[in-house]
Parts: structure tokens; sequence; C-alpha cells
């Protein structure tokens, strides 16, 4: 008996799923990001017309779409991309910045 309440017990992932999915703005960003180099205007001017914010705030709100364990079920290959090029940015930055410390 022990085993079988064991098993009927909801996991930690089990109790996340409802809120593990994206919002539909969410969603527009991962697509956006798949599509926007299609587009015939300048990507910072689509995102200030279609998301209604600041390039920055997007920025911000992208990466945090990216991170989030839903993301990768919308879109793997754009979210994957996406967290490369954080990646490369972010090592950029330390590497440029641990060689002006050595100068």
């Amino acid at each position: 008996m022990t085993e079988h309440s064991v098993t009927t017990e909801p996991s930690a992932s089990d109790q996340t799923a409802p809120s593990a999915a994206l919002d539909e703005r969410e969603l527009a960003i991962l697509q956006f990001e798949a599509t926007w180099f299609t587009l015939d205007e300048d990507r910072y001017d689509a995102i200030r017309a279609r998301f209604a914010c600041s390039v920055e705030d997007y920025n911000l709100e992208l990466n945090r779409v990216i991170d989030h364990p839903a993301a990768l079920l919308a879109d793997q290959l754009v979210v994957r991309r996406l967290r490369r090029h954080r990646e490369r940015r972010r090592r950029a930055l330390i590497d440029g910045a641990a060689a002006g410390e050595q100068v």
C-alpha cells in the first residue's frame, strides 16, 4: 500500500506543468525571433511596433522567455540559437574586460 500512495502523488514537474506554458506574447516573441530577418523593416522599428515596448525592455523579456523551460517545447531551434548568441556575447564581454585589465 505504501508503494501505491507514493506513485499516485504528483511529482514536482506535474505540479508546475500548468504554469509552465508560454503565454501569447511570449510565443509571439519566439515567432518574431524566428522570422524578423525576412521583414522589410528595421528590426528595432518592428519590435517597437509589434510589442509596444522599448528595445531594452524587449531584450529583457526575450532573455526571460528563452530561459523558460517551455520555450524549448515551443521552438527548440530558435531558443538554442538565441541562447548560444547570448552566451557568446557574455563571453566576449568577459574576455574583453579581462583583456583590458591585463594591459
